[in-house]
Parts: C-alpha cells; structure tokens; sequence
C-alpha cells in the first residue's frame, strides 16, 4: 500500500493558481453578492484550499451602483466609526454612504467577512470594486462569472 497517498498537499504562494474574475453587481443583494465574493478571494471555491494561504482568485466588481438592499436596510441599516477623540462617534446609514461612494457598501461588506488579521488584509487588497462598467483591469483579461451558479 502507498502511503504517500494518504499525504494532505498543502497550497503554498509558489503553487497556488491566481485567476482574474469579473463579477457584475447589477441587480444582486448587498449580502449575498459580498459572502460569494469573500469566498472567491479566500479560495474556497478551490480544490486546493488551505487555510493560512492567499490561494484565492482577484475579484473585479462592476456595476456597484446597481445594488440591492432588502426591507429598510437603505434607511435603518448604520455604518459606525470613531474619530479617536472624545465624543468621536460618527454614523452614516447606508443611503448617505451610497451616495458619497456607491463602491464603499461593497467593500466594507467583503473585508467584515474576511478574516481579521495579517492574512485578511493581504486578501482585501485582491478586490477591486467600480461604480461603473468601466474598470482598469482589462489587460489582465478577467473572466466573467456568474454569482448565482455559485453555491
């Protein structure tokens, strides 16, 4: 019997295959838009998955604009920070962030659900997200999908 087939192959940054996706925003739910695409970037559509590697695909999102929030999320839903100072705290609901930029909601939606560490912020940085149809990363040719044949 061979047991090197009973070997665990483990990704490493040498080994891992990157792609380029492109994924259109257009008429998809804040939500479920941003778990699919926190799952494209961390790779665990990948048959090689490993946890503590960036094996996972650049993701270029178009269309922001286009995006849906259910019930009253666009009135009720806040968005939280603080300055530092005392008395800092400053809230924006997702209406008043969509208008300043509509490419925001999705990326803070993404990085709340990647992981909150070195690795995370190595992964936040392979999303790229555009308001409009227009992107920069066309000589990278990335292939288009569809968010809802993904599981």
């Amino acid at each position: 019997m061979n047991t090197l087939s009973y070997k665990t192959v483990s990704a490493n940054s040498a080994t891992v295959n990157k792609e380029w996706v492109l994924v259109d925003a257009d008429g998809q739910t804040l939500g479920r838009l941003a778990s699919k695409v926190a799952k494209l970037i961390r790779g665990k559509y990948k048959p090689n998955y490993t946890p503590h590697v960036d094996c996972g695909d650049n993701v270029v999102i178009i269309n922001a604009e286009k995006i849906n929030l259910t019930g009253n999320k666009w009135r009720d839903k806040s968005y939280i920070r603080h300055t530092g100072y005392p008395g800092g705290q400053r809230s924006l609901t997702a209406t008043e962030m969509f208008e300043k930029d509509p490419t925001r909601l999705i990326e803070k939606a993404v990085k709340g659900m990647l992981p909150k560490n070195t690795l995370g912020s190595a992964l936040y940085r392979n999303l790229y997200v555009y308001a409009g149809t227009e992107h920069k990363q066309d000589g990278q040719t990335p292939k288009a999908i569809n968010l809802n044949d993904l599981i």
